[in-house]
């Protein structure tokens, strides 16, 4: 039975043609029902009317209100929390109450509580997750896992991180999605109970009595213990799509009005609220025959969320296909970040050359340095399409080299103020999915005219410096230059050149090159770059760098099904290496031209410290594992990664927990204009533990590049100036950060999906895994060989009992498991943070959901030898 594609016209949804339906909106069904709970003549209202535009601009200006960024917490949906601006703990937002109809993302404005109603942590719980709602952490420049298939570039400039963070939905410790607030150390929060998703009942009211004795409680409480909270009072805008994947439903009463006009449309992301859909936007045998839509993935978008209405009010804007398949589940999480894949525009594709095939206008080669002669190549994934930076290193006299980084000149295809150039703003960066890529630019400037494809003469913007064989800069030079890649090396021909450096690579092995150059030329190029890269990276943690390696699945895929046939754990090797040294210094080098000639308007990327109050957390935690970690600085950090760990499988482990614990005070690095901020140390770079750095060496990928080669080419009087005003430039340095920040969820959902698929298709699969939290009735798992974090719940195994305490303050929860016959003893396992333990990944039911089952140990348990090696690798630091 075929099924019509619903759709509407919402303004202009992302990825989604505009089709206006035949049906309004309509009242709000909670307009409706409020109509028979009235109290005193007036209306029931679940939410409290947002504060004037003028009150919230005098609020914040006295320092009454605070702005910031709402997180949702993906396992725990009625927890949300904005960032302190003083860098202290977050302050936290309990409840969809008092969220206040604002979704995950948006920037909001929020009033604190009264401090009796404020979060008590509870000092015995082993439940670390006041914080733990970031969806992506660290800034890719600290972390070594990167963009993979399809790439751009497997690692150069700024890996791309993508963490594989597999939050579980249910947000209870005990897997089964209750919610309901509990009294803590007798202090009875002032909150929302969620008895069911989307459902609230306000907390009863607490009595002047209980009040007064709440306040004394919360006194006598240590200052730690304590969690400012705050309710949301405006929204200054709505950064989330307001468009969520999910399913419909009808209605339970069906006895009510409601049931005869609306549907319940239930969002697969349960930070999203349930939604009311008008019946007549349904498909029409919707009502007769629900159970044919059980499984169909719907898009639908929130128009409305009155005051009154626990749930919001949308449209149908497309059926997306049945849930489990890769395409509807991939079309449905684009549409819910807001990424834009439709087909670019006649208009848009009116901007592009149209007499092909395209050459280089005579007028350019005396415009440019012509590099043509120069033994030029790229170094990228064997899968890459779209080539935007390329090297040559040739000797000159006495022992120094001359470097180049070459970069497409996207610029000058791109033309300031066209349809072209509006779109690519908009889009702002490319997304990669696992299986694709939604691209920023029409694919003939991606992947022809401004790719740096092998024996074609293209146009590039290039930072040349003279390197001594240590990397020391002796000159540097900026221009607009035309290049002739000799050859296209993937990441393995580089790695194999640098394994092999007196061995003469057979041409067979490599490809092809073009006469002019040989493979030794190219060979020997290789590895000169290697060498000053080694020391470019030597002294760059030296002088204070910080980089947190996190673990990336890259998939194997089936040509013709595109199903995942299998994973691995990327490898970060020399060749990556060797690429992002000259990345960073080229973006480095690019960064201090243009705030040297714009000092208010050059377009930087800054990367904030960490949030101090979870480091030292940290650092306190680790101090109690015997880990001492020092915290002071990035490079503090790095030393002590580096040094506290052998190289035994299990120290190896470890580090990559405490790698992962360190990630998590990280904040996200930050494009912005020099001139919007007064304080120059704010425009340092943590991680890279610099003052200046920008983005340069990507603009086919990144709109923000694009911004920074047109202030470069003002810089070298190329060009006038853009006439744009700081503030200006920092709404679209904002822009480009909300993009980036959507692009990278979106390719860890992919990454997500696809290992779904492969759980499902090839699973369970086993694997040992290390202990990265400790809760009271659960505990979360880093699985070793595919880099996913899982919580595995106690209520899901075969126990006799369990039993949580903390060791001084070390969180260990006992397991008693049921022996498998009668006749032996019960085996009891001890979990701590750093136990090793063997895990099974599951596929649940038919949905794209998997989880992890802890395995029964034998006997003599699976913990004693690691123990020791624990302590011996303890004692050895």
């Amino acid at each position: 039975m075929s099924r019509p594609d619903y759709r509407l016209n919402l303004g202009p949804p992302r990825g989604v043609s505009s089709v206006v339906g035949p049906h309004g909106v309509g009242a709000s069904p909670g307009d409706k029902k409020s109509k028979n709970k009235s109290i005193r003549g007036k209306k029931k209202s679940v939410f409290e009317t947002y504060m004037s535009k003028e009150d919230v601009a005098e609020g914040l200006k006295r320092g009454t209100l605070i702005q910031g960024v709402l997180r949702i917490n993906p396992k725990k949906f009625h927890e949300a929390f904005i960032p302190s601006p003083d860098g202290d703990r977050d302050i936290f937002i309990d409840g969809v109450v008092a969220r206040n109809r604002a979704l995950n993302g948006d920037l909001v404005v929020v009033k604190l509580l009264p401090e009796e109603q404020w979060k008590v942590i509870k000092p015995e719980s082993g439940d670390k997750e006041t914080e733990g709602a970031y969806e992506s952490d660290p800034p890719e420049e600290l972390c070594g896992s990167h963009v993979l298939q399809p790439s751009p570039k497997g690692c150069n400039d700024s890996p791309d991180v993508i963490i594989e963070a597999q939050f579980d939905d249910s947000d209870a410790e005990n897997g089964h999605g209750s919610t309901q607030n509990v009294l803590v150390d007798g202090v009875k929060k002032l909150s929302v109970c969620v008895h069911e998703k989307g459902k609230e009942d306000v907390g009863a009211p607490v009595t002047k009595d209980e009040s007064t004795s709440v306040a004394q409680d919360i006194r006598a409480l240590p200052e730690k213990s304590l969690q400012r909270s705050a309710k949301v009072v405006y929204i200054v805008e709505k950064k989330h799509s307001r468009a969520a994947m999910g399913f419909l439903k009808l209605l339970a009463d069906k006895n009510s009005e409601l049931f005869r006009k609306y549907a319940l449309f239930s969002p697969s992301d349960h930070r999203v609220p349930r939604i009311y859909v008008p019946l007549k936007d349904c498909p029409q045998d919707f009502v007769t025959r629900p159970k044919d839509y059980a499984s169909t993935l719907f898009i639908c978008r929130i128009v409305d969320w009155k005051e009154d209405s626990s749930f919001a009010l949308g449209q149908l804007a497309k059926s997306l296909g049945q849930a489990g398949e890769i395409e509807p589940e991939t079309e449905g999480i684009l549409t819910e970040y807001g990424v834009d894949f439709s087909d670019f525009s006649s208009e848009v594709l009116e901007c592009l050359p149209q007499g092909l095939p395209w050459t280089i206008p005579p007028e350019e080669f005396s415009k440019r340095r012509d590099l043509r002669k120069d033994c030029v190549f790229t170094i990228d994934p064997s899968t890459a399409r779209d080539l935007d930076d390329a090297l040559s290193c040739k000797p000159v006299a006495d022992g120094i080299f001359e470097v180049g980084v070459h970069i497409a000149d996207v610029s000058y295809f791109v033309p300031e103020g066209s349809e072209l150039d509006k779109v690519a703003a908009e889009r702002a960066t490319s997304v990669y999915l696992v299986q694709k890529v939604v691209p920023m630019l029409p694919r003939l400037l991606c992947e022809e005219l401004c790719s740096l494809n092998p024996m074609t003469d293209k146009l590039t913007f290039s930072v040349i410096w003279m390197l001594t064989p240590e990397g020391k800069i002796l000159s540097e030079w900026f221009g607009r230059t035309i290049i002739h890649s000799c050859t296209k090396l993937s990441y393995d021909h580089a790695q194999s050149m640098i394994e092999s450096p007196t061995r003469t690579v057979p041409e067979t092995e490599l490809p092809p090159i073009a006469p002019e150059h040989t493979s030794d030329e190219v060979h020997q190029a290789v590895l000169n770059l290697h060498r000053i890269a080694q020391e470019l990276r030597k002294q760059r943690f030296l002088d204070g760098a910080l980089r947190l390696d996190q673990l990336k699945l890259a998939f194997t895929l089936d040509h013709e099904t595109g199903l995942p046939q299998g994973c691995h754990i990327y490898e970060y090797r020399d060749s990556n290496k060797l690429v992002e040294e000259f990345m960073l210094l080229a973006n480095m080098a690019v960064a201090h031209k243009i705030h040297r000639a714009f000092p208010e308007r050059a377009l930087l990327r800054r990367h904030p410290p960490p949030q101090a109050r979870m480091l030292s957390d940290l650092e306190e935690f680790c101090d109690q594992m015997g880990l001492p970690i020092d915290v002071s600085s990035a490079s503090a950090i790095n030393k002590s990664l580096t040094k506290l760990f052998g190289d035994d499988k299990y120290s190896l482990a470890r580090k990559e927990v405490l790698t992962n614990m360190c990630s998590r005070p990280m904040q996200m690095a930050l494009y912005f204009c020099s001139g919007v901020l007064q304080d120059q140390a704010q425009f340092r770079h943590y991680a890279l533990n610099v003052p200046l750095y920008t983005h340069f060496t990507s603009p086919i990928r990144r709109f923000a590049d694009v911004m920074v080669h047109r202030l470069l080419a003002a810089a070298l009087g190329y060009r006038e100036l853009p006439d744009v005003a700081p503030s200006v430039l920092q709404k679209r340095a904002d822009h480009c950060n909300d993009r980036r920040m959507a692009s990278k969820r979106v390719q860890e959902l992919s990454t997500s999906l696809f290992f779904a698929v492969m759980v499902k298709e090839s699973g369970p699969l086993e694997s040992e895994a290390m202990v990265l939290g400790v809760l009271s009735q659960a505990f979360d798992v880093l699985v070793l060989r595919y880099g996913v974090q899982k919580r595995i719940y106690c209520n899901a195994l075969p126990l006799r009992s369990h039993h949580f305490q903390k060791v001084g303050k070390k969180p260990e929860l006992t397991l008693v498991w049921e022996p498998e016959d009668m006749e032996q003893e019960p085996v009891q396992q001890v979990i701590t943070i750093f136990s090793l333990v063997e895990v099974l990944l599951r596929a649940e039911d038919a949905a794209l959901k998997y989880s992890a089952i802890l395995k029964q140990p034998g006997t003599e348990g699976l913990l004693g030898p690691q123990d020791g090696a624990c302590d011996k690798d303890t004692e050895q630091d």
